[in-house]
């Protein structure tokens, strides 16, 4: 049954008041409990009870206010200063002991396993071995080994409790520290983006602004479109950077899509426009892709036709696309002078390629064309 919400607040109220302060509320309520057959009856012939029997109900109840700190020394005062109480006459009559019963509890729920034992062995015998008929021995028998067996039932609910509340502690932690890893690697794949889109529009700008006044005293058709291909390099940047800022900046702006590989055609006909004829094949019967493998395929060609627009002096390069069964093979060669392109100072374009690939379970292999002069990219992505 689901404990109601009044309970649950008195409980937490109560769990966070000083444990001194509870214990003692608690010994005042036992001292009066145990008080109770002293101050509402008297004698047979109608004097009070002698003070001996109201010193030891108070004795015998009043140390509970230190049974978490002395669990065992408070058991041992109240079961001494209890089996005092007979001492005098005349005394009322005290069929239970409660201040021992709460000091028994606590032994049973905070002490060690061996000093509990050794308590349980004296709980089933020692009673036996008093004074008293055998009816009190057994009935006090009973008492003790209750409040001993309700003692390590709430010490097992309190570990319970501590492991449920140890352990979404440690689910907490673990969900910030994914979080931590989702995030930096969404910083990193963010970066990534960043690299590709900048690195390869403003290769095409510096290309054709440096064939720009060449151009412009020879060809001025051609000077024309080596400008238009700035402007159109310049504005797909500044879109892409824009879409991807947006999402970064509104948790409510619209996802735009990832480039894919059916983008591929359009970025062999932008870096075509930039003075590199790029030619785009395809064999195969296409399939669907995952998300990143898509992803992953655009930018590891954007990335090759970058370093071969910056670095190869080539005047034709390949985007050929193969679908297999289960692997989509992407490779992009070109007619350059085939030896590895020095990376710029601080790049890390080849880096990524291999990055991109093994992103979606994938492999790139990166070096000079064996059957001909120039450079090749090659990139093994599995379709599923």
């Amino acid at each position: 049954m689901p404990e109601s919400p009044f309970v649950t607040v008195l409980r937490r109220r109560a769990r966070a008041l000083p444990p001194l302060l509870v214990d003692g509320a608690l010994a005042l309520l036992v001292t009066g409990a145990q008080l109770w057959p002293l101050l509402t009856t008297r004698a047979e012939d109608g004097s009070p009870w002698h003070w001996w029997g109201y010193a030891v109900a108070v004795a015998a109840s009043l140390p509970l206010a230190w049974r978490r700190r002395a669990p065992v020394t408070v058991l041992a005062v109240s079961l001494t200063v209890s089996l005092l109480y007979d001492l005098a006459r005349p005394v009322a009559e005290q069929p239970v002991w409660y201040g021992m019963l709460v000091a028994y509890y606590t032994v049973a729920m905070r002490s060690p396993r061996r000093i509990r034992l050794v308590l349980l062995a004296g709980t089933v015998i020692g009673p036996f071995l008093l004074p008293g008929s055998v009816d009190t021995a057994l009935r006090s028998s009973i008492l003790l080994v209750a409040a001993y067996a309700l003692g390590r039932a709430a010490a097992g609910s309190q570990a319970e409790a501590a492991a449920l509340a140890e352990r979404a502690a440690r689910l907490e932690r673990e969900r910030q520290l994914e979080a931590e890893r989702a995030a930096e690697r969404e910083r990193a794949r963010i970066a990534r983006d960043m690299h590709d889109i900048l690195a390869h529009a403003i290769s095409l700008m510096v290309v054709q602004a440096e064939a720009g006044p060449v151009a412009v005293r020879q060809d001025p058709a051609r000077a024309e479109a080596a400008f238009d291909a700035i402007a159109g390099a310049g504005r797909d940047a500044m879109e892409q950077i824009r879409r991807m800022l947006g999402v970064l900046k509104e948790d409510s702006a619209p996802l735009a899509p990832q480039p894919s590989i059916d983008d591929l055609p359009e970025l062999a006909a932008q870096v075509s426009g930039a003075g590199l004829r790029v030619s785009y094949e395809v064999t195969g019967d296409p399939r669907p892709v995952t998300p990143g493998c898509a992803v992953a395929a655009y930018r590891i060609a954007q990335e090759a036709l970058t370093n071969t627009v910056k670095h190869a002096g080539a005047t034709h390069a390949w985007i050929r696309l193969t679908w297999k069964d289960d692997t989509l093979m992407l490779d992009i060669t070109d007619n350059g002078h085939g030896t590895a392109p020095a990376l710029p100072s601080g790049g890390h374009g080849l880096i990524v390629i291999r990055e991109r690939a093994a992103s979606c379970g994938g492999t790139a292999t990166i070096g000079p064309r064996s059957d001909a002069p120039g450079y090749r990219v090659s990139a093994r992505l599995p379709l599923s």
